[in-house]
C-alpha cells in the first residue's frame, strides 16, 4: 500500500507543481512572481523582436529618403506610406510581435510600449485610424506617465502629418504642462518645432530648436536639424544666424552632400551680408575645382547665378545659370529649378517672353509631377503660351501699321533694307556654321582617328535637352515661319510661295519693323527673285483702309486679352492696368469699354482714388450694365453698419498716405468691434499689410499665417496663398 502511494505521489507531484507555477504566472495575476515572469518574457521575446524590426525599418526608410536641398528640409522625416512599402514586411512583423505582448502579457509593464510601437508601425503604413486608436488607448489606459507622454508626442506628430494643426496644437498645449523626462522633452521640442515649421511659423520653430540643441548629441541627424534651422533663418532674413548654424552642420558628422550644401549656402550668405564681395574669390572657384564635386557643379553655378541676380548683374546671372543647366548630368530636378530661374529672369528682367516660355516648357518637361511647384509652373506655362500669342499679334500689327503709314518710296526702301539685312545675316551665319563644322571635323580626326564613335568631349546631344529643343523651334520659326511638315521644304525649286505666310510667321527687327523670311538662296537687288520677295513682304502691309481696319481690330483684341492675362493668370495688376489704359487710349470706342472700366476698378487694389474714379466712370456711363451691378454688389456693406465702412476707409486712407503706424493702431483698435461681421476679414487683411510696413518681414510672415488660420473661408485667402506660392518660386529673391 505504501509503495503504491509513493508511486502515485511521484507521478502527480510534478504535475501539481506545474499547475501551481502556471497559475502563479498567469497574465492576469498581480503576484510579484507573475509580474516579473511576464515582464521578462515580454521584454526579451516579442517586444525585443518588434523593436528590432522597427529600428531596421526606420533605418531603411531614412536611407531611402531623398533630401531636396533646394527646399526647406523637414525637421522630422515625413511618415510616408510610399516609402514604407519597401519595409512593409518588417513593419507587419513588428505589429505581429507587439500584438503578442498585448495578447499574452497583460500584466507586463511593456504593454504600453508595445501599443506605442504598434501605433507607430500602422502610421508608417498609412493606417491612420488604427494607428491613432492605439496611441489614444495608451493615453487613456496607460500605467506609466512617461509612456503616456510618449504616446501623445507620437499622436501630435501624426496630426501634423495629416495637416490637422489645430489638434496638434491642442496636444502640444497639454504636453507643455506635463513633467517630461530628458528624452521625452527632446522629442517633444523637435515635434513642436516640426509643427510650427510645417505651419509656416519659422520664427517660433527656430526659437524652439535653439532650446533643443543642448539636448542633442553629435550625429548626422543633429547636423541635418542644424541645416533646417539655418534654412529657416534664411527665410526670415537672419543671414548671420543662419551662417552660425551652417557652420554647426560641419561639426556634427554630416553626410558629404549635407556638408557641401551647408558650405555653399554659407558662402552665399557671406555675399549677401557683404555685397561688395566678388563672386570669383568667395570660395566657389575652389568648390568647382574639387574633383569630388564633379556631379555637384550645377548647384555651385546655380547659386552663383542667384547671387549675380541679387547683385543686379543680370547678364552674369544668365551666364551662370546656363552653365548650371549644361553641368546638370543626372539631377533632373536641379536642372528644372535652373530652367525656372532662367524663365523668371527672361520674363521679369529681360522681358524676353518667348525665351521665358521656352524655359518654362523645358522645366515642365523634366519637373516631377509630385513636386510642389509643378501645378504653379504648369499654370504659368499655359498663361505664357496664350500671352506670347497675343503679344506677338500686338507687336506684328504695330510694326505693320507703322509700315503702312510710310509714303510709298520710303516703304519700298524700308522693305529693301529688311531683305538686305536678312540676306547679310544669313550669309554670316552660314559662314560661321561652315567654319565650326570644319573645326569640329578636324578635332574629331585628331582625337578619334576619324572614328565617329570617338569624341573628345561629353557634349550632350541636342534632342536630349528640352531647352535646346525649345530654342531650336523658336529659331526655326524666326528663320522659316510656320511651315507644314513635308518633304523637300527647303529646296530652291520651290522658292518663294511659302514666304507669304501669316503675320504670326513674321518676325520683328531691332526697330520693331515687321520682317518675313526668305529662302536659303542668294538674292540680288533688281532680280526677279528679289522683286518676288519684296512683293510678298509688302503684301502683308495693310495699305488699304479695309486691311488697316482689320489690323486695328486684331491689335485691339490682343491688347484686351493681354490685360486679362496679366490680371487673372499672371497676377500682375500694374501691367494689366497699363494694357487696359492703352486700349482705352488707342481705341476710345472699343466694344470692351464697360468691362475694362470694371477690370480697372478691380486692378487698382492699392490706389483708392483711382479705384473710385473707375467705379464712378462705370456707373455714370454704363449704369445698367452687368459690371455696374457687380461693382455695387462688391461695395455693398452686406449688413454691416456704415460706421465700419467709414472706419475702414479712414484707416485705408492713412495707409495710402504712408501713415502706417497710426493706421495700424486704428485697425487693431477697431477690429474686435467687428468680430463675426462681413467686414472682419477685410480689416484683418489691411492689418497684415500694415504689419509688414511697421513691424518688418518676420512679423509680416507670422501675420499672413495667422490670417490663413483664422479666416480659412475668406475670399481674400486665395490671393494670400498665391502670393506665398509665387514668392516660393523666386528662390533668387531671398
Amino acid at each position: 500500500m505504501i509503495d503504491r502511494l509513493t508511486f502515485y505521489t511521484r507521478r502527480t507531484l510534478p504535475l501539481l507543481v506545474m499547475i501551481i507555477v502556471v497559475a502563479a504566472c498567469s497574465q492576469y495575476s498581480s503576484r510579484p512572481g507573475a509580474i516579473t515572469f511576464h515582464n521578462i518574457a515580454a521584454r526579451y521575446n516579442a517586444y525585443f523582436m518588434a523593436e528590432q524590426n522597427m529600428a531596421d525599418a526606420e533605418f531603411e526608410m531614412r536611407k531611402g529618403y531623398k533630401e531636396n536641398y533646394n527646399q526647406l528640409l523637414p525637421i522630422l522625416l515625413p511618415m510616408d506610406s510610399v516609402l514604407a512599402q519597401a519595409v512593409k514586411p518588417k513593419l507587419l512583423d513588428a505589429i505581429k510581435k507587439a500584438s503578442i505582448v498585448a495578447e499574452k502579457h497583460q500584466n507586463s509593464k511593456w504593454i504600453d510600449n508595445s501599443y506605442i510601437l504598434l501605433g507607430k508601425a500602422r502610421l508608417y503604413l498609412g493606417q491612420w485610424a488604427d494607428g491613432l486608436e492605439a496611441l489614444r488607448y495608451v493615453y487613456a489606459n496607460g500605467r506609466d506617465d512617461d509612456d503616456k507622454n510618449n504616446a501623445l508626442i507620437l499622436l501630435m506628430r501624426a496630426y501634423i502629418e495629416h495637416k490637422d494643426y489645430s489638434n496638434a496644437l491642442g496636444v502640444a498645449e497639454y504636453l507643455s504642462q506635463q513633467p517630461l523626462n530628458k528624452t521625452s522633452q527632446r522629442d517633444f521640442y523637435l515635434t513642436k518645432a516640426y509643427l510650427h515649421q510645417q505651419n509656416g511659423e519659422y520664427l517660433t520653430a527656430v526659437a524652439i530648436l535653439e532650446e533643443t540643441f543642448p539636448l542633442l548629441k553629435k550625429s548626422t541627424e543633429t547636423a541635418r536639424i542644424h541645416f533646417a534651422a539655418a534654412q529657416m533663418y534664411d527665410r526670415l532674413g537672419q543671414y548671420a544666424l543662419a551662417n552660425r548654424h551652417y557652420k554647426s552642420v560641419n561639426k556634427n558628422k554630416p553626410s558629404y552632400d549635407l556638408g557641401f550644401y551647408s558650405s555653399m549656402n554659407s558662402l552665399q550668405n557671406e555675399v549677401v551680408l557683404n555685397p561688395e564681395r566678388d563672386l570669383t574669390n568667395v570660395g566657389f572657384d575652389k568648390m568647382l575645382k574639387d574633383r569630388k564635386n564633379e556631379d555637384l557643379k550645377d548647384h555651385v553655378f546655380f547659386t552663383m547665378g542667384l547671387l549675380a541676380e541679387h547683385k543686379k548683374q543680370i547678364p552674369e546671372a544668365v551666364s551662370y545659370l546656363q552653365k548650371a543647366a549644361a553641368a546638370s548630368k543626372g539631377n533632373m530636378q536641379q536642372k528644372a529649378y535652373t530652367y525656372l530661374q532662367l524663365a523668371r529672369i527672361e520674363y521679369e528682367s529681360l522681358e524676353n517672353f518667348e525665351m521665358s516660355k521656352a524655359y518654362y516648357d523645358s522645366a515642365l518637361a523634366i519637373l516631377p509631377q509630385e513636386a510642389p511647384e509643378y501645378r504653379l509652373v504648369a499654370d504659368r506655362k499655359r498663361a505664357l503660351d496664350n500671352f506670347v500669342t497675343q503679344y506677338t499679334v500686338v507687336s506684328t500689327e504695330d510694326s505693320l501699321q507703322r509700315l503702312a503709314k510710310m509714303n510709298p518710296a520710303a516703304l519700298d526702301n524700308k522693305i529693301d533694307g529688311i531683305i538686305e539685312a536678312k540676306e547679310k545675316k544669313r550669309l554670316e551665319e552660314e559662314e560661321k556654321a561652315r567654319k565650326a563644322q570644319i573645326a569640329a571635323q578636324n578635332a574629331s580626326l585628331q582625337q578619334g582617328g576619324g572614328n565617329p564613335l570617338v569624341t573628345g568631349g561629353e557634349r550632350r546631344w541636342e534632342l536630349y535637352d528640352p531647352a535646346l529643343v525649345s530654342k531650336g523651334k523658336i529659331d526655326f520659326k524666326r528663320a522659316w515661319g510656320n511651315r507644314p511638315l513635308e518633304d523637300d521644304w527647303r529646296r530652291s525649286s520651290r522658292p518663294l510661295r511659302t514666304l507669304a505666310g501669316n503675320n504670326a510667321a513674321s518676325g520683328t527687327d531691332s526697330t520693331g519693323v515687321a520682317q518675313t523670311q526668305q529662302e536659303n538662296t542668294g538674292l540680288k537687288k533688281g532680280t526677279p527673285e528679289w522683286d518676288q520677295v519684296h512683293a510678298l513682304l509688302k503684301k502683308d502691309v495693310p495699305l488699304s483702309d479695309t486691311a488697316f481696319a482689320v489690323s486695328q481690330k486684331k491689335k485691339e483684341d490682343a491688347l484686351y486679352n493681354l490685360g486679362k492675362i496679366y490680371r487673372f493668370d499672371l497676377k500682375e495688376s500694374h501691367r494689366a492696368i497699363a494694357a487696359f489704359e492703352r486700349v482705352l487710349s488707342e481705341y476710345p470706342k472699343t466694344q470692351y469699354k464697360d468691362e475694362i472700366y470694371y477690370l480697372l476698378f478691380l486692378s487698382n487694389e492699392e490706389n483708392t482714388a483711382q479705384k473710385e474714379s473707375w467705379k464712378s466712370k462705370l456707373l455714370s456711363e454704363y449704369p445698367t450694365s452687368t459690371y455696374a451691378r457687380l461693382v455695387n454688389k462688391s461695395t455693398d456693406t452686406g449688413g454691416t453698419s456704415g460706421n465700419a465702412t467709414k472706419e475702414y476707409e479712414a484707416a485705408y486712407k492713412l495707409y495710402a498716405d504712408g501713415d502706417y503706424t497710426k493706421a495700424l493702431e486704428d485697425i487693431e483698435k477697431n477690429l474686435p468691434s467687428y468680430k463675426g461681421s462681413s467686414m472682419e476679414d477685410k480689416f484683418a487683411l489691411l492689418r497684415v499689410f500694415l504689419i509688414g510696413k511697421v513691424r518688418g518681414k518676420e512679423a509680416y510672415g507670422q501675420a499672413i499665417t495667422e490670417f490663413m488660420r483664422l479666416y480659412p473661408t475668406s475670399i481674400y485667402l486665395p490671393r494670400l496663398k498665391e502670393m506665398q506660392e509665387f514668392n516660393s518660386l523666386s528662390m533668387g529673391k531671398r
